[in-house]
């Protein structure tokens, strides 16, 4: 179950799919928004509670401050969500290529995504395609190696920013049984919707 279709449009030049669907369902806007607003909605959008919280904010703020590549500048007005593409945080084709560049979705590579993964127990008695970390990790590790020489030294480290980061957010399940649904996946990529839970944890956004 998903909330309603959103309503704002978004700029190709954001490439991040979470950030994306925070823009469509308007809890944040979609050119400049300040550090501590993305970092609250994230780690409300997260769960956490006690010291989890603490560091799910602290991580998500220092990644809007560099997203940029000035981060004084984004300390001081805010993080600029539609100039994020070609930033420090791109990797130009060397991640899942599910979102291009004009932001069209790539639905053969989230099918690609899920030939990692394996069928889990949803928790409703059921069961549904997903990816555990580990999944995750070899799943990074072969879109590096396909991208061959394009890829750089550090984009290993801006990875574990993006899906281990969403499996921690989005994840079903405990400890290395936690799992990120491909379904689910698909729906924040191609409807920029989150899962009924998600939505459950952030406040309703402002009437437009």
């Amino acid at each position: 179950m998903t909330d309603a279709a959103p309503a704002a449009a978004v700029s190709p030049n954001n490439p991040c799919p979470f950030l994306r669907a925070l823009v469509a369902n308007g809890y944040v806007g979609g050119h400049v928004v300040p550090l501590s607003k993305i970092a609250e909605t994230i780690t409300l959008a997260s769960g956490e509670t006690g010291a989890g919280k603490i560091k799910v904010w602290m991580e998500t703020f220092g990644v809007a401050q560099m997203a940029n590549g000035n981060p004084l500048k984004s300390f001081i007005f805010g993080a600029v969500l539609d100039e994020l593409r070609n930033g420090p945080l791109d990797k130009h084709g060397a991640g899942s290529r599910i979102l291009d560049v004009e932001a069209h979705v790539h639905e053969d590579e989230i099918v690609r995504l899920g030939t990692f993964g394996k069928n889990r127990p949803d928790g409703a008695g059921g069961m549904e395609l997903g990816l555990n970390a580990k999944e995750i990790e070899t799943y990074m590790a072969a879109n590096l190696e396909r991208a061959g020489d394009a890829a750089r030294f550090y984009y290993p480290i801006l990875m574990k920013g993006e899906w281990p980061v969403l499996l921690r957010i989005m994840g079903k399940g405990d400890g290395d049984e936690r799992y990120l649904s491909v379904a689910e996946v698909k729906t924040l990529f191609v409807e920029r919707r989150f899962p009924a839970r998600i939505v459950a944890r952030l406040p309703s956004p402002p009437a437009s």
